[in-house]
């Protein structure tokens, strides 16, 4: 399941008025990115990824927005929450982009009949255009979620896969980025037909272990599962500390050195988290856990607001700590497209040149300060120690 433009479905739910207009989010003046854009802004020639300057060259009466990323973050928990309720699992892809395995659906009702029924709750409660596509795998069902947009349903049952598949372009195909795309081209495979014509042994040979199996999903064979809420990859660290302490100075030092941990890890993974959990063992070995979630992040600054924040609703002053732990849970991918709005490219650059110096010199290199969190303009309060 896919939500339809999602950024722009979201800002119309707020003002009506941009219905049936070119809309286009990323950015209000002529630098930035385009995050999205409505099928509107589309005719156009206007797409994501396109530099807000060539956007309104290409459509100057189109609505130009900055983009909230909170707003979108509280949406798609909603969305999240209704999948769960009823889904028996379900995994979040990105923050418009959910897997749903209904695997054994059919002994009791009509799979297809079931999933009709989901989307149409989803866009009752939300208002949320949101588009379905059900196959046999997960890469079939995203080729026909993206055939049955907008807003619409695809169903490829198991007999009708390898026709369906055939007369598509290879762009279509899962895993088959540009320069992937390109190299096809000039071996004249054009279609996922042609794929499937194509020996598993000269794409192996080609392109590697991508080869096997981008023949394998031109089949409709795709083996990766879907990941449940429990079993998505989350992380954590906890330190129990060499000597215990009540000193709240000292723990909010190491909590801070935690979640620089994580959140850099997380960068590299190119994700991004809605939750952070902080917990804290006593000397006396009572153990306290507390999580909460956020608006999708990557950001040390947030990261460690919040953290502090639920250090400070846990913490009993005066109690000595033996343990302090944090954790950082549903992660989906998507830290890059943060780059795409308005108020985030300074952002993003800071923590891909801070990032870069990490794993270039090590990540005890570059660290904050021991009160220094950031403030909510100016990317600053690092401390930097030479490698040498």
């Amino acid at each position: 399941m896919d939500l339809d433009t999602f950024f722009v479905s979201v800002e119309r739910l707020s003002n009506p008025r941009l219905l049936g207009i070119p809309v286009v989010v990323g950015g209000t003046g002529n630098k930035g990115v385009v995050a999205s854009c409505s099928y509107e802004a589309r005719q156009y020639g206007i797409h994501a990824g396109m530099p807000i300057r060539d956007a309104r060259v290409l459509c100057r009466e189109a609505v130009f927005l900055p983009g909230n990323m909170e707003l979108y973050s509280q949406y798609s928990h909603w969305v999240a929450d209704i999948i769960a309720e009823s889904a028996p699992a379900y995994e979040q892809a990105s923050i418009d982009e959910f897997y749903i395995d209904a695997t054994g659906l059919d002994k009791y009702f009509e799979a297809a009949a079931w999933a009709h029924h989901l989307r149409r709750k989803i866009f009752q409660r939300t208002g949320l255009p949101i588009s379905l596509g059900m196959s046999v795998s997960k890469a079939v069902a995203k080729i026909a979620t993206d055939i049955a947009k907008p807003n619409g349903e695809k169903y490829v049952f198991p007999h009708e896969v390898i026709p369906f598949l055939k007369p598509l372009p290879v762009s279509a195909m899962p895993g088959v980025g540009k320069k992937t795309n390109q190299l096809l081209q000039l071996l004249g495979i054009r279609t996922i037909g042609d794929l499937q014509r194509t020996s598993p042994e000269f794409l192996s040979r080609l392109l590697g272990k991508n080869g096997l199996t981008l023949w394998e999903r031109a089949h409709g064979i795709d083996p990766t599962p879907v990941l449940t809420h429990y079993e998505q990859q989350s992380m954590s660290v906890e330190r129990t500390l060499a000597q215990s302490t009540s000193d709240v100075r000292i723990l909010q030092a190491e909590l801070t050195a935690m979640v620089e941990h994580l959140a850099f890890r997380l960068r590299q993974m190119g994700k991004l988290t809605a939750c952070v959990s902080v917990k804290i063992r006593y000397t006396d070995f009572n153990t306290y856990l507390m999580h909460k979630r956020i608006p999708f992040t990557v950001f040390d600054h947030v990261l460690i607001a919040e953290a502090k924040e639920l250090f400070r609703q846990l913490y009993r002053e005066g109690m000595e700590v033996r343990l302090l732990g944090v954790g950082l849970s549903r992660l989906i991918k998507g830290y890059m497209q943060l780059s795409l709005f308005e108020n985030m490219p300074k952002w993003v650059q800071l923590y891909t040149t801070l990032d870069k110096i990490r794993k270039r010199h090590g990540e005890h290199v570059i660290h904050r300060g021991n009160s220094s969190i950031l403030p909510p303009a100016v990317p600053n309060g690092y401390h930097i120690r030479s490698p040498d």
